[in-house]
């Protein structure tokens, strides 16, 4: 069976056949160039192959730690999340506190600045309800249950009752 022949174009004969007649004629400049050459591919050879690629690092050793002791009895438990509820409630109400006394220094600075206070607090309070109401037309159309009274949703999914 006969081998298929090279295109020429692509035969590395004529390369090298040019090259080796260029590298034979007598030049003062061939021995560096070649050895600059030859330096270059060396080092990004060494480069390339002394590459270190590091893994992923190992997962960390997860200790869990429980504030909690160890069988608590139910009553325990309902003991300790009404007394957080109240802790949460009284800090809740001295931000509300703030946050009432910092709009009172707000509409102060707007009446001594000539700004119309009243219209703006208008304004933002129909803003607010027009966004609640958006909002629960947008959970009442996928279908999640919610308090008509204040605007939230209903925890018809928690069963709180003890049996």
């Amino acid at each position: 069976m006969r081998s298929m022949p090279i295109p020429s174009r692509l035969n590395p004969v004529g390369g090298a056949q040019d090259f080796w007649s260029e590298f034979k004629r007598p030049n003062p400049y061939r021995w560096p160039i070649l050895g600059a050459s030859l330096l270059s591919t060396f080092t990004l050879m060494y480069w390339v192959t002394q590459e270190q690629v590091i893994g992923p690092p190992t997962p960390p050793q997860v200790s869990f730690i429980s504030t909690f002791a160890d069988g608590r009895s139910e009553a325990e438990i309902i003991a300790s999340n009404l007394e957080n509820q109240r802790l949460k409630d009284a800090w809740e109400a001295e931000l509300a506190v703030r946050e009432a006394e910092v709009r009172d220094m707000y509409r102060a600075l707007g009446r001594a600045s000539g700004i119309d206070v009243d219209a703006m607090e208008r304004q933002i309070d129909e803003d607010r309800a027009r966004e609640e109401a958006e909002q629960l037309r947008t959970l009442e159309q996928a279908g999640v249950p919610t308090d008509p009274q204040t605007n939230t949703q209903a925890d018809s999914a928690v069963d709180t009752s003890t049996e």
